[in-house]
């Protein structure tokens, strides 16, 4: 068929669907990105309500599931071995936490450390059966064998001042994996098969590194296993103590295990970690994880499961979805921020689902090893480490689909406000952090100069950072300061109280302050872009009337009018924007832009009386013009309906012929308005753009928002200029 031939589309023709594979898939994820919306509300709100209701049926099972990844009771279980490990005294009335050397570290591998992993008699003295051994609290089995890990520093690691060579024979530096001692030391041959004294790469270890406080520490070391009960494994402690396992270069040492409570199918993966910085001294840390690596055990875990393939189906959905939206908006699609909301969920999603596959697979492998060698150590830091990863990425995807929220509630205007206000002082709030983060960090290096030799807080540059903020917050202790330094200490915390507090931060508070006044001006001003509770009222009215529900006394049928159908009707008779809105709102009671049957009714008699009042009036005129009197009757009359005589005889204008140039001055009347309506208009937005550019000019600062004539508001320009024009007669 020739171009020419081919037909022209109809006026209000609905587009034929394409019923190909794009097509269907289209009709299944329409989404407001992907159709023309905006041209018409309805569409526009029955795209956003689905979208919300797939969405918030996406969230909640994205809450189900993280929420039960946690409970109350792994805070317990955390707790009951924290308490234990950590808060356990020694006979010297030290603990794990109040470690500060050497000395102190062994007293309490020797004595809370060993009775907190073997409870070999009940609280009456009774000795625990065989079958019960290996139980911490008669609860949590411990898996495979506690591990010591010592990593050391190998001698001259550093270089000694020349003056000193001749004092100073040994040097040890601070930790670095370049400078490890790999040397085996101590005795080499003492029958009983100790591995401690022997270097072991972390590619045998199969460890993970760990992030303390002074240094971040390889997997690699010298090893040591622990024993099956308290004999065995106080014979190994007290081997090492004597034979100086732990010397000059040391710099770490690592105590690991795994415990497992069945009643509750939560691990606690634990590590000990007591640092030896080059300073001297020792410096105690730990780490507590606790999981849930078998993820199936209950009927309430087989019901997250299901979930948790429901929530794949949902990733698939929107994966779908963006594709398509990218697919039509190329490189316009990531000018979005929603869009690239919608990224970064996915993308977590994704990663979270391949990681708990992983995870399935590897704690079911490490069990059956740990089943066939029960006298090894069962390695779940790695695992650990990872689950906690993964707890923390499903918390931040969880964070933005809440934060995601707003993208489907956009369209009412009280919901905007946050993202309204952040927009606008987005310039404003660039240039204030730039001028904060100068001042303070000025004041964070000027803090970790004086005071980082002598008090914790700000013993390094991120500790600084932090404690800055903490003032802000309220949270500081100034008799520390004053105490570091008499005369600066007090200096320092008053002008950063000064500057940072009482000046930088109002000035943050005054930018939003004005930001948000000049939000809630504009949009008390504006109406919302949608209204949700007239469609849902015109479609239960629809639905009323398909099943019969409703009853015609008298009335017709209960059709509703909206504002934009008023609009459009009442201009084609040439009123204005001013007298349409006025009539509406004089008729609409009750709130709603739609006119109900009563409303319309009403309407209609004040249109009738209205009408009637002008005829008399128009009358009254006409026999004025024949000169006579109102309600004499001459010639030959006619009476109407209203009563009044209609002059058809005598000298000067008949009503026909009034009432014909009274319709022609109505249309010249109405033609002028109009075109006026529209020139004022075109000199409102002209006003408007002039206005706008000087209002973002700094010398625009006195003008009163109060008055009309000044107002940044167009419409409020609008009304002053007709307030001013003549009326229509």
């Amino acid at each position: 068929m020739s171009k020419s031939e081919k037909k022209t589309p109809v006026k209000n023709e609905k587009p034929k669907r394409s019923w190909g594979c794009f097509g269907c898939i289209r009709a299944m994820w329409a989404t407001r990105e992907t159709e023309d919306t905006f041209l018409s509300p309805e569409l526009y709100i029955q795209t956003t309500l689905r979208e919300l209701i797939i969405y918030v049926l996406f969230l909640t099972v994205t809450c189900i599931i993280t929420f039960s990844m946690t409970s109350t009771t792994m805070f317990y279980f955390t707790s009951a071995m924290a308490n234990l490990f950590l808060d356990t005294k020694t006979v010297h009335a030290g603990s794990f936490r109040s470690i500060t050397n050497t000395l102190d570290f062994w007293r309490f591998v020797q004595d809370p450390l060993i009775n907190g992993l073997h409870w070999d008699k009940w609280y009456n003295n009774f000795e625990v059966p065989d079958d019960l051994q290996g139980y911490i609290y008669y609860e949590n089995k411990l898996l495979g064998l506690p591990r010591l890990r010592q990593l050391k520093v190998h001698t001259n690691s550093c270089t000694v001042h020349k003056d000193f060579k001749s004092m100073i024979m040994e040097c040890y530096a601070p930790y670095d994996h370049k400078i490890e001692d790999v040397t085996p030391f101590g005795p080499h041959d003492d029958g009983q098969n100790y591995t401690a004294w022997h270097y072991k790469s972390s590619e045998e270890l199969g460890g993970s590194t760990h992030w303390g406080y002074m240094a971040t520490y390889s997997a690699s070391g010298y090893v040591q296993n622990l024993g099956f009960n308290k004999v065995q494994s106080l014979k190994i402690i007290n081997h090492l103590y004597r034979q100086t396992w732990i010397t000059r270069g040391t710099r770490a040492v690592f105590i690991d295990f795994t415990v497992y409570n069945a009643n509750i199918n939560l691990f606690c993966v634990i590590r000990l970690l007591t640092e030896f910085p080059a300073t001297g001294g020792a410096i105690p840390s730990w780490s507590f994880r606790t999981v849930k690596l078998i993820r199936y055990v209950t009927k309430g875990d087989y019901f997250v499961l299901a979930c948790e393939g429901i929530f794949c189906v949902f990733i698939f959905y929107y994966v779908i979805e963006e594709i398509l939206e990218i697919k039509r908006h190329r490189m316009a699609y990531l000018h979005s921020f929603w869009n690239i909301l919608d990224i970064i969920i996915i993308l977590i999603s994704l990663v979270c689902i391949g990681f708990n596959i992983f995870r399935s697979l590897v704690v079911k492998k490490m069990m059956l090893t740990l089943l066939e060698k029960p006298d090894i150590y069962a390695d779940f830091e790695r695992l650990g480490y990872w689950e906690t990863r993964f707890i923390n990425a499903i918390a931040i995807a969880v964070f933005l689909a809440w934060i995601k929220v707003f993208k489907y509630i956009s369209f009412n205007k009280t919901m905007t406000q946050l993202s309204s206000t952040l927009s606008r002082c987005s310039k404003d709030l660039a240039g204030f952090a730039i001028m904060f983060f100068i001042v303070f960090l000025a004041f964070t290096q000027l803090g970790y100069l004086l005071f980082g030799t002598m008090v914790k807080d700000f013993s390094s540059f991120q500790n600084a950072f932090f404690t800055l903020f903490r003032i802000i917050l309220g949270d500081f202790d100034f008799e520390e300061l004053e105490a570091a330094n008499r005369v600066l200490g007090p200096m320092y915390f008053m002008l950063y109280v000064f500057f940072v507090f009482f000046v930088l931060i109002n000035m943050f508070l005054a930018i939003i302050n004005d930001t948000y006044t000049e939000v809630k001006v504009d949009m008390s001003q504006q109406e919302d872009q949608f209204r949700m509770t007239d469609f849902f009222k015109e479609k239960t009215n629809k639905l009323m009337t398909v099943l019969h529900l409703t009853s015609d006394k008298g009335h017709g049928e209960k059709k509703l009018v909206r504002m934009d159908e008023w609009i459009k009707i009442l201009k084609g008779f040439g009123y204005a924007d001013v007298e349409i809105q006025e009539m509406f709102e004089r008729f609409n009671y009750d709130g709603s832009r739609l006119l109900d049957i009563d409303e319309q009714n009403a309407m209609k008699k004040d249109l009738d009386k209205n009408r009637k009042k002008s005829v008399k009036k128009d009358m009254k005129v006409a026999d004025k013009v024949q000169g006579k009197a109102p309600g004499e009757e001459g010639g030959s009359s006619d009476s109407d309906e209203g009563g009044i005589a209609r002059t058809t005889g005598g000298a000067g204008v008949t009503y026909d012929d009034l009432v014909m140039l009274s319709k022609r001055v109505d249309r010249i009347e109405s033609t002028i308005l109009c075109q006026l309506e529209a020139v004022l208009t075109k000199l409102s937005q002209i006003e408007s753009s002039r206005l706008t550019r000087r209002f973002d000019s700094p010398r625009y600062s006195n003008v009163s928002s109060n008055d009309p004539s000044t107002s940044r508001d167009p419409r409020a320009r609008k009304a002053k200029i007709q307030k001013k024009s003549p009326k229509k007669p």
